[in-house]
């Protein structure tokens, strides 16, 4: 007999997950931390590019001026991608609406080529007879 669980919960009662939305929430999570520390080791780099060119700073100072452009980096980055997210989503919103029109455009289109067609066969029809 088979032993795999019935409906979605196992012989213990505990839901049982999709692997597949697993994985893939998974591989997302993943790749947003990768996306994150990303930004963070580009801010930190170009912390110590800017604080390079401040000889006069104490390390105290430095350190903190890093810090400081580091975090100021992450947040600039972190608001472009917010951007970019939003962007993208009136995008796709603006797209699926001219797929509809242009789908809808076609179907119209279709249907009266298939009217013509049939007006044209029936009048072949009545002509012929």
């Amino acid at each position: 007999m088979d032993d795999r669980p019935v409906n979605d919960r196992a012989r213990d009662g505990h839901a049982v997950h999709d692997c597949r939305v697993d994985a893939r929430t998974l591989v997302n999570e993943i790749e947003g931390h990768l996306l994150v520390e990303a930004a963070r080791a580009e801010g930190r780099t170009a912390a110590e590019r800017f604080t390079e060119r401040l000889p006069w700073l104490t390390d105290a100072q430095r350190a903190e001026t890093e810090r400081w452009y580091a975090e100021e980096h992450v947040e600039l980055t972190r608001l472009g991608w917010q951007h970019i997210a939003r962007r993208t989503g009136q995008l796709r919103t603006e797209y699926e609406e001219t797929y509809r029109l242009l789908r809808r455009r076609l179907l119209v289109r279709c249907q009266v080529v298939v009217g013509c067609l049939l007006a044209v066969v029936l009048a072949l029809e009545v002509a012929g007879r």
